[in-house]
């Protein structure tokens, strides 16, 4: 029992503690945490489906490297979490602000994550370096995923006019893109990977995180913080 409970803890604890950070990255108006968690959670039950999905596509299409990590992993992946997070985000009253995007984004997307990490924790007979591994570079890759996907969002409907369709287009592609040139490179690459994968995710880290920094400063809060800061 108390073996079971530490591999739960260790699957699920590398998501739970990336969406903290994210969430709390948030500078001027924090998001209600059951409409993150609520988020998170479809972002979890968004497995079934794809799997099924992939399962079908896997059988017609084959196992090619390319196909797989363009199409059958990334494009199911993100299209169907892109999907989700559109339909229940984008015209939300709560999404007030560009980071907000980022927030939801990365809640669906580490929900995804921490489920498959938990499934394959308990399907797959894992190490603690295993589990290790899999928070540093799959769960966090998704993670960065969301925040390419919450970033043009955000900025699709802050920012409307002739670019809006455009940055919606974005918030699908840019992930899906690097989604599926991380598992090309995965699968291709048999040794020696790390070589070009760490410092592809170091290069991913810091673009996300000056998106990160330029949805908060477009926060249209901003003003009214500084503004309550004067009057102080």
């Amino acid at each position: 029992m108390v073996l079971l409970f530490s591999i739960l803890m260790a699957a699920v604890a590398p998501g739970v503690s990336l969406l903290t950070y994210i969430y709390l990255k948030d500078r001027y108006h924090s998001e209600p945490i059951a409409m993150v968690l609520k988020l998170f959670f479809l972002g979890a039950i968004v497995v079934f489906p794809i799997m099924i999905i992939q399962r079908g596509l896997l059988l017609w299409l084959g196992e090619s490297p390319l196909v797989f990590s363009f199409i059958i992993s990334s494009g199911v992946e993100e299209g169907l979490k892109w999907f989700v997070l559109y339909h229940i985000i984008y015209n939300h009253t709560e999404f007030d602000e560009p980071y907000d995007g980022i927030v939801y984004a990365t809640a669906i997307s580490l929900g995804f994550a921490t489920f498959e990490n938990v499934l394959y924790a308990f399907l797959v007979p894992s190490s603690f370096g295993g589990l290790l591994m899999r928070a540093l570079l799959p769960v966090s890759g998704h993670a960065l995923f969301g925040i390419m996907m919450g970033y043009y969002l955000g900025k699709a409907k802050f920012k409307p006019g002739p670019n809006t369709r455009k940055f919606i287009i974005l918030s699908l592609a840019m992930p899906l893109f690097w989604h599926g040139l991380y598992d090309w490179i995965m699968m291709t690459l048999t040794t020696n990977w790390f070589v070009i994968i760490v410092p592809l995710m170091a290069f991913l880290w810091i673009r996300g995180l000056r998106k990160i920094q330029r949805a908060n400063n477009n926060s249209p809060f901003r003003l009214l913080k500084r503004e309550d800061e004067i009057k102080f």
